[in-house]
């Protein structure tokens, strides 16, 4: 899950990215679509906010088990 992929930009240069399951599909998309430069922006920014969403759900989830372990209420015993 560690490894990276080197790619070229419009310009030459040259891009690494880390492997991501939503970059990879995304990718297969592109290249069987044969999607035009204004597609593959949308496509970028989706992938992001497909990230942000999941961040969203696991920062819920924590929340929510932060919050599980004060159950019940204290009594005061004489």
């Amino acid at each position: 899950m560690n490894e990276a992929q080197t790619e070229r930009n419009e310009a030459g240069a040259r891009a690494v990215y880390e492997r991501c399951l939503c970059r990879e599909t995304l990718d297969h998309l592109r290249d069987y679509l044969g999607v035009s430069p204004a597609v593959r922006e949308h496509l970028a920014n989706s992938r992001i906010e497909f990230l942000k969403a999941i961040r969203a759900v696991i920062d819920a989830r924590i929340e929510h088990l932060s919050g599980a372990g004060q159950r019940g209420t204290k009594v005061v015993v004489e």
